[in-house]
């Protein structure tokens, strides 16, 4: 079956005129950046049909002629050809958002030739800068990219009246041909045991966001360090047995926690798989990672309290070595200072910032990062 990516134009392929959003002149045409080579790669090394799906309000009455639309479209058009850029289909909505119509984005009248069973919509892909662009994809039962910055797109789409769920939030068409090339990192890990229940929930590609309940306070706080440093999105929720002590709880997270890294990591082509120095206040912290398959963990901290908040001090070394165990990754941590708490949380940043390096991805050379072939 046929796949289509369904492109909006305004805000996706150019950028968005800021004063009266209508791109009616040559002066106003900007392209997004990176859309070129992005679109390129696409449309060589994928297999997807490329269809324009606009909104142009008005176009064609007096307060918004077409002898002021053409010029800049289809100097759009040719630059995107010169390229080897060309769309299979272009499908222009001309009403006034008032009017209803059946053929404005978000709904399908334009698209019905794409909804006859030819195309695989579950496999398919709207890209726009709206969340009227996701709403059409969740119309067509097709997937959403959201073209815009993280950060203001999760507050309206709390607010948004249907509920949307894109694949993916970006501002970046670099993490867009990623994601459609080489596939989302995201992996799932629920491990239930007489002593914990453990729920951890990866994604290499996401921004920070994270949701951590261990029910040891610092734990939470030094888990929380590896998700805002290292970009990933991190969920961990945990039932321990902290009526016996906090001994389970820290080495079963761990252990879930490196089998979910591992499991996101897939074949770790394209991956850096090395990574990272840090200094807290006092304290300078190492920690060098190698996720190439083959466990090992060399520690050189060494800490004189019995406890850094609610977490045992002797735990800590455990979780490292329980983590590398888990993930197949080699780990060699340093931590020299006076502080206790700032040289464990300075190796907590340190490892998230090493992963962050270690898990970037280059899709313009998608190779195995080993001479053996195999990580």
């Amino acid at each position: 079956m046929k796949r289509a990516l369904f492109i909006d134009r305004d805000g996706t392929l150019v950028m968005e005129p800021p004063v009266d959003y209508q791109l009616d002149s040559l002066e106003k045409l900007e392209y997004y950046p990176k859309v070129f080579r992005n679109l390129h790669f696409i449309t060589k090394q994928l297999d997807f049909e490329l269809v324009m799906v606009t909104n142009q309000d008005g176009l064609g009455t007096e307060s918004f002629p077409e002898d002021t639309f053409w010029p800049a479209h289809n100097k759009m058009l040719k630059a995107l050809e010169g390229e080897g850029i060309c769309f299979d289909d272009i499908l222009i909505d001309r009403s006034f958002p008032e009017e209803n119509s059946p053929n404005r984005k978000p709904r399908t009248g334009m698209l019905g030739k794409y909804m006859t069973g030819e195309y695989d919509l579950e496999n398919s892909f709207v890209i726009g800068d709206r969340l009227t662009d996701i709403e059409l994809a969740k119309n067509l039962g097709a997937k959403g990219i959201l073209l815009r910055k993280p950060e203001e797109a999760e507050e309206e789409l709390a607010n948004y009246p249907v509920e949307l769920v894109p694949v993916l939030i970006t501002d970046d068409w670099d993490r867009i041909t990623e994601y459609l090339f080489a596939g989302e990192r995201r992996a799932v890990v629920q491990r239930t045991t007489k002593e914990t229940d453990i729920y951890v929930e990866v994604n290499l590609d996401g921004n920070g966001q994270t949701e951590i309940t261990t029910g040891l306070g610092f734990f939470d706080h030094m888990l929380d360090q590896i998700g805002k440093h290292s970009g990933i999105d991190l969920t961990v929720k945990v039932k321990g047995d902290l009526e016996v002590d906090e001994h389970h709880t820290i080495e079963d997270t761990a252990i879930a926690l490196g089998e979910a890294l591992l499991k996101a990591l897939g074949d770790k082509r394209g991956i850096e798989r090395y990574g990272y120095t840090l200094p807290m206040d006092d304290c300078l912290c190492g920690v060098a990672l190698d996720f190439g398959g083959r466990p090992w963990l060399v520690w050189d901290a060494t800490f004189k309290r019995e406890k850094v908040g609610d977490m045992p001090t002797e735990m800590f070394l455990h979780f490292f070595k329980s983590l590398s165990d888990a993930a197949r990754m080699n780990l060699n941590i340093k931590a020299e200072g006076e502080n206790e708490h700032h040289k464990i949380e300075g190796i907590f940043k340190a490892l998230a910032r090493a992963i962050k390096m270690a898990i970037r991805r280059d899709i313009y050379k998608y190779e195995l990062p080993s001479t053996k072939g195999l990580l």
